[in-house]
């Protein structure tokens, strides 16, 4: 850990270093996803974020599965934040799952298998 003065923050590009020595495979976000007032919650939907380890987990296990999902990220869509919120009692929980109108919080693989691969 290096901590600083709030006026001797290192630039980005130092951070960005610092990250991809920690996680290799990092990728900073080039743009985020359209922003809509209303969410498509047709099949499955995944709440999450980027930097989420068990959203990472999630997205790897769904891609591997061939399961096709929508995904929206509550750091930068308000209506996907408000709407996990709603159904968290105030918390931006990652991974958060709907389908079907059954929603599940964090990322667990048994569950989310008994729904999925049926």
């Amino acid at each position: 850990m290096d901590i600083h003065d709030i006026d001797e923050q290192p630039d980005n590009k130092v951070l960005f270093q610092e990250i991809r020595r920690i996680q290799p495979d990092y990728q900073p976000v080039k743009s985020a996803e359209p922003v809509t007032a209303e969410l498509d919650l047709e099949g499955l939907v995944l709440f999450c974020n980027k930097w989420c380890p068990g959203c990472r987990r999630a997205r790897l296990w769904l891609d591997e599965n061939g399961i096709r999902y929508t995904e929206y990220d509550v750091t930068r869509n308000p209506a996907a934040a408000s709407q996990l919120k709603e159904w968290t009692g105030g918390n931006l929980t990652t991974p958060t799952f709907y389908l079907e109108g059954k929603v599940i919080h964090n990322w667990n693989v048994e569950e989310i298998s008994k729904l999925l691969l049926k």
